[in-house]
């Protein structure tokens, strides 16, 4: 006959059992009702299609987790199997939880990203500019790592004038999140032109301190250009969506934000030489805008002299007029007096004369031969002109003339008479 056990004892024998027997035990399953207790432990519930276990992961462990622990998510549990007695029922205790299939980092990896986007760390409108010239890097990476020796030498064979400030920062392993976040904000305050964050390549786990959220809220509070530069050029991590520029490999970065030395000095060439020629046809423009001026400058001087000298002229044209009056007026006044004078001379001169030619017609009429005197009186003509008498030679024609008579005659006989 089988021993009568009490409750008590039954729980007891049934826990010393159960976790002896599956102290180490690995359960895939789906994640239902996940909840987080204000102590830091994790409760939810493992399922499968027909069955469910519920399980805890207590805050040492939880605190370890790489992802967040979400309704519906398929993971693989590591743990063992633990009663609790005065209720009768059991529970694995997680020490360990992964994502099935992709691994707990890349789940991790994926939720973060997603959460940060919703966040608007990735939003292209809130990236800022880097400086076209560049004076002072700052570099957030490790002093010893060969990372920084590639990026020293680009720099120097590319644009030696830059300032190189190192903040030597531990980038892999326990702390070195924290190392990061706080050597980007130190940088932040040094007033440099850009910050690089950065490492060589390695393995998922060496880079992932470039994943982690405290290095993305540093990233974003940054006020300073910052470039991420983290592994090779596969390599993706949260950092290079969080940065304002993301670089495939450090050398890299310095390759992409300092200009090469030789090829801006040929720039520089180039634009001189455009300079020239845009200046010396500025120039030659300039100085036949001048030539130009000068003439128009001439043109209108001379006119202003024209001007004034028309001025002049009208104004010595009204002088001239006015005194040509004033010389008329008087003139006139003189011609008026001496026209009275004339005038008045003219009529002495021409009584005199009256006087003279009456005199005279009574001289003449005196000695006029009288009436039958005239009657006697003939003018000699010869060949159309009067001639004297005393000028008719012997044996000449010539007429004899009267107002109403002509006779032809032919001196005969000249004599001369003797003058008493």
């Amino acid at each position: 006959m089988n021993q009568t056990l009490s409750v008590s004892s039954l729980n007891n024998q049934i826990k010393s059992l159960l976790e002896t027997t599956f102290l180490h035990v690995s359960v895939e399953g789906e994640v239902s009702r996940p909840t987080y207790h204000s102590s830091g432990h994790l409760y939810f519930t493992l399922k499968d299609a027909d069955s469910s276990i519920s399980c805890v992961m207590f805050k040492g462990n939880n605190k370890a987790l790489k992802f967040q622990v979400e309704e519906g998510m398929a993971v693989v549990i590591h743990g063992s199997i633990s009663v609790f007695s005065p209720r009768g029922t059991y529970q694995i205790n997680c020490m360990m939880m992964e994502p099935s299939g992709s691994g707990a980092l890349a789940k991790a990896y994926e939720q973060l990203k997603a959460k940060l986007g919703a966040k608007g760390y990735f939003d292209v409108e809130r990236k800022k500019a880097l400086p076209r010239f560049i004076r002072h890097i700052a570099l957030v990476t490790s002093g010893t790592g060969a990372a920084l020796q590639d990026m020293l030498r680009v720099a120097t064979k590319r644009w030696p004038l830059v300032k190189i400030t190192l903040l030597d920062t531990l980038v892999q392993g326990e702390g070195a999140k924290f190392s990061i976040a706080s050597n980007i904000a130190k940088a932040d305050a040094l007033g440099v032109d850009v910050i690089i964050v950065g490492r060589g390549g390695g393995s998922v786990e060496d880079l992932w301190a470039f994943n982690e959220e405290v290095v993305a809220d540093a990233i974003f509070a940054s006020h300073t250009p910052i470039v991420s530069a983290v592994g090779h050029e596969i390599d993706y991590v949260i950092s290079d969506f969080v940065a304002d520029l993301r670089a495939p490999t450090p050398s890299a970065a310095i390759e992409m934000i300092l200009p090469d030395s030789v090829e801006m000095l040929q720039r520089i060439d180039s634009m001189m030489e455009r300079y020239t020629l845009v200046f010396g046809r500025i120039l030659r423009s300039k100085e036949e805008s001048l030539e130009h001026l000068k003439r128009l400058f001439a043109k209108r001087s001379i006119d202003e002299k024209l001007s004034l000298w028309k001025n002049e002229i009208a104004i010595l044209q009204s002088q001239y007029n006015d005194k040509i009056a004033l010389l008329h007026r008087e003139k006139s006044r003189q011609v008026s007096l001496l026209q009275e004078q004339i005038h008045f001379q003219t009529r002495q001169n021409l009584a005199k004369k009256e006087q003279l030619l009456s005199s005279y017609t009574l001289a003449l009429n005196s000695k006029e031969p009288t009436r039958e005197q005239k009657e006697c009186y003939a003018q000699i003509v010869k060949e159309g002109k009067k001639i004297a008498l005393e000028k008719i030679d012997e044996g000449e024609t010539f007429e004899l003339q009267t107002p109403h008579t002509i006779l032809k005659a032919k001196a005969v006989e000249k004599r001369t008479l003797k003058q008493e």
